[in-house]
């Protein structure tokens, strides 16, 4: 029988035949995908005519798109439906494709043509997004090896093949380490201060594993209700040590080396490459363009954070003490005492607030706001296969009723699914002899499930995480762009956190809260005065929270911007080194958070974890564009729309944030906002 993955799907909509496909069909398939992108490589290699833009940069972005697809399928299924087969086929795979890529930038007859084509780019009068797409091309080779000697270019494939086993080791081993953590309580009176939802979930849980008791996982919609909420301290310590030490038990699932070969390797491979460090060669390609200037840049937000966050941390070590003889907060009590704080100060307690979010509203509350906001119409379908029985999918068709997207949602934590929320896609946007391809768009999170006798009620931190990745979704699916490699998402790192970034303002605001925010059982619409405390309460511990993002954005600066890495011999001494300048709370020995920062060395955001700061300076400055003129108004909308939402990574997204707004981003609106300066 023919392997699914290398036919052309017979589904609906070009959707990914999920059901049909065995994990067998995995690896044949990559293999021979490969081959076929080979084959069409060779075909623009060995081109007897002269190089053109159409029969080189064209012909090279458009191919190798099964390869990109079987791809796309399988490592997504890897990050939200993985079991022990898919993850060894990851292992072989991705050497696999470490060396195609490789044969292809390191390629120096594709080069020459590509070369060709660059240096007489003035002449061609090519578009915007044409120039932009020869620019990237060009850069993909001369960025990855292909100016370099052949000894030097074996060299690199060598630590591309190791760097894309180390990284995939790295996640398995965070994973395992969350599965494996349980911990069970028997005695009823240690869920004393534990909401009823957390309680019950627990309970089912225990059921499910067929023990007696409740289970407590390193899963977030577990840990968060007991870390914020169990007057237990010792229980709160005991699961925060065990969160707080993934990936560093010095065991099998240990990974302290893995770390350090990392951070070796990517030194190295920038080296070879003519930069100074990993952190240089990544951001040559980011809108802060340097080392120096994301370092400025935490620093001077680090000045401005830093004041408000001592002056928090010392009422939130005084109320502790006053309430509970606390002489010393430590990181299992931060989240405790800053929750009864803020119900102290503001009267506005998470689980007032939840049964207002039920899961379904709140999605359905996001579609109602993309609506308004940009006419996007959302529908349910049952006709197309899902990974996952929880996964829910939906049509999204603009006024006239053409089809925008594809759209998967996956809510619930399960065994085979790390943690965390993000944003991925099937399938991307493009346009091709006269058709515009729609993209498939996913978001996927781990939220509180559904128990017997209530549904998936939301924390206002769970709302807006799926505002969050709503955004994100919504930059994919609103893709309008010829090219694939420049479409949705495929913008540079600093950027592509403002839509999703800019969705979580709608949170806050009781136009929006109203469309979506009722009572599960009563249908009631929130009451303003919660409304108001929300919006109150948004800046609460700000400088707590700006100086934690500082820090993990400084920890991955440590690690990449750093002369001669293998210096470093211990991955917690370099840690507590970066850490010292932003710490609140005593170090705890046992923990290490580098070993389990999937950020920076599973994800793709090495060197670039500030880029959540970064962009929520955009996205201030982005929301009071909407604030000025109401935040459903449809001219800003449209703006926003055509000229960032749409645009993908056609031109230098300075150029196209100012389009939109008019002029450059101003970080006092973030300050403003953050309630760090009047």
């Amino acid at each position: 029988m023919a392997n699914i993955l290398l036919k052309k799907f017979q589904t609906p909509y070009n959707t990914a035949p999920f059901s049909e496909i065995d994990n067998n069909d995995f690896l044949p398939a990559f293999k021979q995908a490969i081959k076929d992108a080979k084959s069409e490589i060779d075909a623009i290699t060995n081109n007897p005519e002269a190089s053109t833009f159409e029969n080189t940069i064209e012909a090279l972005e458009y191919s190798g798109e099964q390869l990109d697809r079987i791809s796309s399928i399988f490592f997504n299924l890897n990050s939200a439906e993985t079991n022990d087969t898919i993850q060894k086929i990851a292992q072989e795979v991705s050497p696999l494709l470490s060396e195609f890529s490789n044969d292809v930038t390191l390629n120096k007859r594709l080069f020459e043509r590509v070369k060709a084509v660059y240096k007489t780019k003035d002449s061609l009068n090519l578009t915007t997004e044409q120039s932009t797409l020869l620019d990237k091309k060009y850069k993909g080779f001369s960025r990855n090896g292909a100016n370099l000697s052949d000894d030097k270019k074996e060299i690199l494939r060598d630590i591309d093949k190791k760097l894309s086993k180390l990284s995939l080791k790295f996640g398995e081993n965070v994973l395992a380490e969350t599965n494996k953590y349980e911990m069970l309580i028997t005695d009823e009176a240690e869920l004393s201060g534990l909401p009823e939802g957390a309680v019950e979930a627990a309970k089912q849980l225990a059921e499910s594993k067929d023990k007696e008791g409740w289970l407590f996982t390193l899963d977030y919609p577990s840990y968060i209700p007991f870390i914020t909420y169990a007057d237990k301290r010792e229980l709160r310590k005991k699961l925060a040590l065990a969160a707080g030490s993934k990936g560093f038990h010095g065991d099998n699932l240990d990974n302290q080396q893995i770390v350090l070969d990392i951070v070796n390797l990517r030194y190295e491979r920038a080296q070879l490459l003519g930069y100074k460090t990993h952190a240089h060669f990544v951001l040559e390609q980011r809108m802060s363009k340097s080392p120096e200037k994301v370092e400025h840049f935490l620093n001077e937000l680090l000045e401005k954070a830093k004041p408000a966050a001592l002056n928090e941390f010392e009422n939130l070590q005084n109320f502790a003490k006053e309430l509970d003889g606390i002489e010393h907060l430590e990181k299992w009590d931060g989240a405790y005492y800053s929750e009864k704080l803020k119900q102290k100060l503001y009267n506005l307690d998470d689980e007032l607030l939840k049964p207002y979010f039920k899961l379904e509203n709140v999605i359905e509350g996001a579609f109602t706001v993309a609506n308004k906001l940009f006419d996007l119409h959302f529908e349910e379908i049952h006709n197309i296969d899902k990974y996952h029985d929880d996964v829910l999918t939906y049509k999204v068709t603009n006024s006239q009723g053409e089809l925008i997207s594809i759209f998967y949602a996956d809510f619930f934590p399960r065994s085979g699914k790390r943690n965390g929320a993000w944003m991925t896609s099937y399938k991307s946007q493009s346009k091709k002899d006269g058709i515009n391809d729609r993209p498939h768009v996913s978001i996927v999170c781990n939220f509180t499930k559904p128990t017997k006798s209530k549904p998936s009620l939301l924390t206002f931190n769970e709302v807006t995480t799926l505002f969050h990745e709503f955004g994100h979704a919504l930059h994919g699916m609103l893709a309008n762009t010829t090219y694939p490699s420049l479409s949705g998402t495929s913008v540079f790192w600093d950027f592509v956190e403002l839509p999703s970034q800019v969705m979580e303002n709608w949170c806050f605001e009781k136009e929006a809260l109203e469309l979506f925010a009722r009572h599960y059982e009563t249908y009631e619409v929130i009451p303003m005065d919660l409304v108001n405390k929300i919006k109150a309460s948004a800046t609460f511990h700000e400088g707590m929270q700006t100086l934690r993002q500082i820090s993990f954005g400084l920890l991955d600066m440590s690690w990449h911007a750093i002369e001669n890495p293998g210096s470093i011999t211990s991955v917690k001494q370099h840690e507590k080194e970066a850490f010292e300048n932003t710490k609140l709370y005593p170090d705890v020995e046992d923990n290490c958070m580098s070993t389990s920062f999937s950020h920076i060395f599973q994800g793709g955001y090495s060197s670039g974890y500030y880029s959540y700061k970064w962009a929520e300076v955009l996205d201030a400055d982005a929301f009071e564009y909407f604030l000025e003129a109401g935040i459903f108004n449809k001219e800003v909308a449209n703006k926003f729309k055509d000229n960032v939402l749409s645009q993908g990574g056609i031109e230098d997204p300075m150029i196209l944030y100012k389009r939109f707004r008019g002029k450059e981003p101003q970080p006092e609106a973030l300050l403003r906002r953050a309630g760090l300066i009047k």
